[in-house]
């Protein structure tokens, strides 16, 4: 990913000087080199989105340098163009009354005594879950589509008051199943995965869980870089009648879209937004599995500090995810990992090298365990940014661990 100079040199120059600022200046205030700049003035360099973030914020340019820098591979992508495998054939199943059943976010009742085999597997799915903390997701993927089959196809047998909540639960392990295959780097079974949870819960009498889908959907945008569509299917994900848990997801996912175009005023609103959703009364109603993260205390925190971040805002992002960093649980190493590298990267770009390094050192000796190609995405931009302080023994020291990370793996 980089600009196109003839364009981004001359509109950074007439910025900084409309500012006032000599190129020394601005070289100290975004802690990159003088003579870099001046090439990239000069159109001589390309500059990297981190580039054009960090002067987007301090210049106050409102994403208008962001919008120079393109991305080859994101080119005309849209929401549309999304890949959309072959979906399985789902159940025909009875759809009963969810509310009645209480599986269904904002249910009122639990499960009656008669349904010790899908609470039994509802416990397996919690269990799982924890288990996709600290495992490669490639070793979790077939247990975790052949548990999908086995419920489903338990509840072709059950009684109709069953049904329905055990569709409902085959749907969670599908939606999980989908979050695994991303992490796995296999997108296509990450998105399949997804539209099978979707139709599972729809079979048990749950709308609400094709929004989610969508929610997912922009997820996949977002780390494939293409902001414009992660924003459009967040959107979409934002229906007035939706449980607040879909809603403050959505709108959090929204902001991190505009956070990537450097649309500071619309990812700060939403952020707000997301906040008041998620902390709602109703948020947590459900007495089914909590859709989204459960390892991260307050995800509107978190995920502002991870959007200050790609605002250009890195002092500001280090400090929010220090402290929510400090929240997780000691377990939850995929999710350590995941707002971790986020929090190194931060500390990097604020100048802090030794301490970026020293947080990314922890995390780089649990990640054979828990390979992610998402956490990966950071790891890379981590890569970058400190190869710009190559002469700094910390980070001499810590090349050849960022190097074995990013190596692909078939385990």
């Amino acid at each position: 990913m980089t600009s196109t100079p003839s364009h981004f040199g001359p509109e950074l120059r007439r910025l900084r000087v409309e500012a006032n600022l000599s190129l020394r200046g601005l070289s100290a205030a975004l802690n990159y080199d003088k003579g870099y700049l001046s090439k990239v003035e000069r159109g001589e360099r390309s500059a990297s989105p981190e580039l054009a973030r960090r002067c987007d914020a301090f210049l106050g340019a409102n994403g208008e340098l962001q919008r120079l820098v393109t991305d080859a591979e994101s080119t005309g992508r849209s929401a549309q163009s999304l890949p959309h495998p072959g979906r399985r054939t789902v159940l025909a199943a009875g759809t009963g009354s969810v509310l009645d059943l209480g599986l269904k976010l904002g249910g009122r009742t639990a499960p009656t005594a008669a349904e010790p085999l899908f609470l039994s597997f509802q416990a397996q799915f919690d269990q799982l879950r924890t288990l996709g903390q600290s495992t490669s997701p490639k070793v979790l993927l077939p247990l975790l589509e052949s548990q999908t089959r086995l419920v489903a196809g338990l509840a072709t047998g059950a009684s109709s008051a069953t049904r329905a909540s055990a569709l409902l639960l085959a749907s969670r392990f599908a939606e999980f199943t989908g979050w695994m295959a991303q992490e796995a780097g296999n997108t296509p079974a990450a998105l399949d995965w997804t539209d099978e949870a979707v139709e599972l819960a729809g079979a048990g009498g749950d709308p609400h869980l094709g929004s989610y889908a969508l929610v997912r959907r922009a997820l996949v945008t977002f780390y494939d870089g293409d902001a414009a569509s992660t924003i459009a299917l967040a959107r979409r994900a934002q229906g007035r009648h939706l449980p607040s848990r879909i809603r403050g997801l959505a709108v959090l996912q929204e902001a991190q879209g505009h956070a990537l175009l450097g649309e500071e005023l619309d990812c700060l609103q939403g952020l707000d937004t997301a906040r008041k959703l998620l902390h709602s009364d109703d948020s947590r109603s459900g007495l089914g599995p909590v859709l989204g993260t459960t390892h991260v205390s307050d995800p509107a925190a978190m995920t502002t500090g991870w959007c200050l971040y790609d605002l250009g805002r890195p002092a500001a992002a280090a400090e929010i995810l220090d402290r929510e960093c400090h929240r997780l649980p000691a377990h939850a190493l995929r999710t350590q990992a995941r707002y971790g590298f986020r929090r190194s990267l931060a500390h990097a770009a604020a100048g802090e090298v030794e301490h970026a390094c020293a947080i990314a050192g922890e995390l780089l000796g649990v990640m054979p365990a828990i390979p992610s190609a998402t956490v990966n995405t950071d790891v890379r931009r981590l890569a970058r940014e400190l190869s710009r302080f190559r002469s700094n023994r910390s980070v001499r020291d810590l090349q050849p661990a960022l190097a074995r990370a990013l190596v692909p793996t078939h385990g």
